[in-house]
């Protein structure tokens, strides 16, 4: 299991009910990968969206973010952390 922080782009204008929303659609299937999404944040004025989560492997994490309908830009994976 690795830690992974992905990066989304476009979303200008994102407000925190949407965030959540997107966030919560993540969860309610992330077990069917082995993913557990731990936070997101996002900056509206920029578009750009990151959460962070425990996965088998970048794939994995791509994978959820399309079935809810918000791919991934980019995904990182994170080796260490403090």
């Amino acid at each position: 299991m690795g830690t992974y922080m992905d990066v989304h782009r476009g979303m200008v204008g994102i407000t925190a009910e949407q965030l959540n929303e997107a966030h919560q659609a993540d969860l309610a299937i992330e077990k069917d990968e082995g993913v557990h999404f731990r936070h997101a944040w996002a900056d509206p004025k920029s578009g750009t969206v990151y959460c962070l989560s425990d996965a088998p492997s970048a794939e994995a994490v791509q994978r959820i973010h399309e079935r809810t309908g918000h791919a991934a830009d980019e995904i990182h994976p994170v080796p260490l952390a403090v």
